[in-house]
Order: structure tokens, then C-alpha cells, then sequence
């Protein structure tokens, strides 16, 4: 259920450890591919298109049968699974074993305006999007006579200073920076990019030095950061910050967290805040036969030990998938299960350019170096050697000739905010 990085790496984990024989697998999902969502803020960018970072789940996976579509609920007692197919048609599918890899949503909060006028980045379809509204904003403004149109076309918010506001931030305002020079009529100083978030510090995971580092270089390339600050209302042609300021803007991209897919909580399971509560092993309890992993479990931290709870993270969903894998091919031939525990090997922020930050096993690293280690990790994540292949080109043609600034004609009105945009199972 799912075709995340815990979805997709439980089916292809499952066809190598069990003959055809042996079992059937079925894997529910909307799209016919599984997506590498650390790579969403350079397609937002226009670093890297679409296909580079979406794996072709037909060609990844030899044996598994795809059911697009979206679960809308299941019986755990009956052991089915009600499945919602891309053409509205339902069908019932039932099983022996049940892995939910459902993965995660945007999660808002009750904010006036949010819903309606916000960009979330969560999808391949929001990242596009949101390109092709970002260029927008810039020809529009340099149609434009009005100065506080100009002003509010050209004032960009990010709400969320972890990794993805981070990141999204960095990689867009790079390129509305560059792309002025193609706008010779419009005065730079115009452009504003504002980067808020409740917490006290800026990407927390990574540790204070390297919090501190990043905001250094995003304030010196003009981008405004403050914190212990959100959004207290959002309008068409401004935002209104609880420091009690009123910005000009049309652009206010939401990117303050994640939430269990909606469908978890159809199921009545136990849960802690939202993630279904699995053991060590992966399994629910008082039904063996059914497995969580991803964003949508709560993994007990092991290595952390206490009441610590794996964190929702790429890292920890793809090796969870494994073990999961691991455990029904166990159950079903007869041998004892394995306890997930895994120490996490750290986190990388590309912060665009030359510029990164990234602590791997612990060791703080910056600029040209962590760089290195950022895209060398992507390179090594990404779920194919086609995939590697589109990335790393990519990233030297765009160093080499830079953006074209094409949009892909998605201005769609009915698609333009966060929730029609947002897909999840």
C-alpha cells in the first residue's frame, strides 16, 4: 500500500527474497512511479526536470503487479483492502499480508487564507507547478506599471526552516536572482524572499553550527530569516506574520511539516501522532499479518532507545522496507523475524550552487566539500542507474548553460491550491 520509498523498497526487497512460486505482490498506487522526493526543490528550481527524479515503477520492478489507484480503507479481521482505481471504479482486494507504506501529506493548520492561496511541495506536480507560477510572477511584474503589484509579484514567502523550506528557498531564490537579468525593467530590490518558522533555530536535525552556517549564507544572497515566526493569515496579494508585520505577496509556499496519509485513520489502529504503532519488527499488534513502515508508522528508535520513535525520514523508510521484507519472507517460511534498528547516518541540505551543508556520521561539513558529499549521496539514493544518469547530466548541463526560464503552461486555476494540487493515497 504505497510506492514511497518504504512501498517501493518493500515490493523490490519481497521479488528478490521470494520465488514467483512463492507469492503474488500487489502494490496499490496512484502513479506509475515511485518518486524521490529530496530532489523536489531542483525540479522546483529547474535543476533538474521532472523524469529525473521520478523512477518508472514498470520497469523497476519485474514481478510486482501495479493497482493504480488509492486505498480508501481496509478490514483487517476480513483481511481486505478497498481499493478506489483511477477511473472511480472500486474493487475489493484481499490478503495474506498487509504493509502499509501510505507515506505522508502537507500538514496545515487553521490559518485563514492557507489553504486557498498556499504552494505546497510535495509532489512532482506541485513542483512543476510551482515553477511555472514563480517564472509567472516575474513576467507578470515586468508587465506591470503598478508598483504595488510589481511589489507583491516580487515578494516570495517560505513558511518551514527545516530541510524542505530550506532547500525550496534556496534553490528558487537562485533562481529569481539569475532570472532578473532577463528582466532588465524590473528593480532587483524588489525581489524579496522572506524564510520564516516558529522554531528558535534554522534546520534544527543538523546541528547548531550548521543551522547558523546556512542562515549566514542564505542572509548574505539577500534572503529575510526569522524565526520564532509563522503565519497568522494569508490574503491573494499579502501575508500577515505574527511578528505583526504585513508583507506584499503572491507566492507563499507552505512546506511547515508532514502528516500520516489521511487513510491511516480510517482504520481504527493504534496510533501516535498519527503513525500507526508498530513493534521492533514491524508487525501490529494482535494482527502478525499486517506491517507498517515509513512515514505513516511509529518505529520504535532502538538505538535512541526510551520512548524515542524513528523520525519520518527518506532514510529510515527505506531500510525499514527492507527489514519489513525480510520479516514476511520470514513468516512465510518459517523463520524468526528481524527488530529494525538502524543509527542515522545524517543529513545533507543543498543549498544551491556551490553552496551546501552536510553532517554525514556525525562530521560537520560545508561549502564546495559538502556540496560534494550532498549531490554524491542523491546520486547514490536516486532509485536507478537511469535515473543516476538524467540527475547527473543535468546538473552539468544546468552549470554549464544555465536556466531557460520555460514554463509548462500549468497555470491552471483549478489546480492552484495546496489541497487540489496535494496527491496521496
Amino acid at each position: 500500500m504505497g510506492a514511497g520509498f518504504a512501498g517501493y523498497n518493500t515490493a523490490r526487497t519481497l521479488e528478490r527474497l521470494l520465488r514467483p512460486a512463492k507469492a503474488e505482490i500487489v502494490m496499490v498506487a496512484p502513479f506509475g512511479y515511485t518518486l524521490y522526493q529530496p530532489l523536489l526543490p531542483q525540479v522546483a528550481g529547474g535543476v533538474l526536470d521532472p523524469r529525473a527524479i521520478a523512477g518508472p515503477l514498470h520497469r523497476l520492478l519485474s514481478r510486482t503487479q501495479l493497482l493504480p489507484g488509492k486505498v480508501r480503507g481496509a478490514d483487517l479481521h476480513e483481511r481486505t483492502v478497498d481499493v478506489e482505481k483511477i477511473d472511480g471504479t472500486k474493487v475489493t482486494v484481499h490478503y495474506d499480508r498487509l504493509v502499509l507504506a501510505a507515506g505522508s501529506i502537507t500538514r496545515t493548520f487553521d490559518i485563514a487564507g492557507l489553504k486557498e492561496h498556499a504552494h505546497g511541495l510535495k509532489n512532482l506536480a506541485e513542483a512543476v507547478y510551482l515553477r511555472d507560477h514563480v517564472i509567472a510572477q516575474l513576467e507578470l511584474a515586468n508587465a506591470s506599471m503598478d508598483p504595488a503589484e510589481r511589489a507583491a509579484r516580487l515578494g516570495f514567502l517560505v513558511v518551514g526552516g527545516g530541510y524542505s523550506g530550506v532547500e525550496t528557498c534556496a534553490n528558487l531564490q537562485l533562481l529569481t536572482t539569475k532570472a532578473l537579468r532577463r528582466f532588465p525593467r524590473l528593480d532587483p530590490a524588489l525581489l524579496t524572499w522572506t524564510l520564516i518558522d516558529i522554531a528558535p533555530k534554522l534546520l534544527p536535525e543538523l546541528g547548531e553550527r550548521l543551522g547558523r552556517e546556512a542562515m549566514r549564507l542564505l542572509s548574505r544572497r539577500g534572503v529575510d530569516i526569522r524565526l520564532g515566526t509563522t503565519l497568522e493569515r494569508l490574503e491573494p496579494h499579502q501575508a500577515h506574520l505574527t511578528d505583526g508585520t504585513t508583507m506584499p505577496c503572491r507566492t507563499a509556499i507552505w512546506t511547515a511539516g508532514v502528516t500520516p496519509s489521511p487513510v491511516i485513520s480510517t482504520l481504527n489502529l493504534p496510533t501516535d501522532r498519527g503513525r500507526v504503532r508498530v513493534g521492533a519488527d514491524l508487525r501490529l499488534e494482535g494482527f502478525p499479518e499486517v506491517y507498517a513502515v515509513g512515514d505513516a508508522a511509529a518505529v520504535p528508535d532502538l538505538v535512541r532507545g526510551g520512548d524515542a520513535m524513528c523520525p519520518p525520514t527518506a532514510q529510515h523508510a527505506t531500510r525499514q522496507a527492507r527489514v519489513a521484507a525480510h520479516n514476511i519472507a520470514a513468516s512465510l517460511l518459517g523463520h524468526e523475524p528481524r527488530e529494525y534498528r538502524h543509527k542515522d547516518l545524517g543529513l545533507v541540505v543543498d543549498l544551491g550552487g556551490v553552496q551546501a551543508v552536510a553532517r554525514p556520521f556525525g562530521v560537520e561539513l560545508t561549502g564546495i566539500v559538502a556540496q560534494a558529499v550532498t549531490r554524491g549521496y542523491h546520486l547514490l539514493t536516486v532509485p536507478s542507474a537511469s535515473a543516476r544518469a538524467r540527475v547527473l547530466g543535468q546538473w552539468l548541463i544546468h552549470a554549464a548553460a544555465g536556466d531557460d526560464l520555460i514554463r509548462l503552461g500549468l497555470l491552471d486555476p483549478r489546480t492552484s491550491s495546496l489541497v487540489d494540487v496535494e496527491h496521496s493515497l
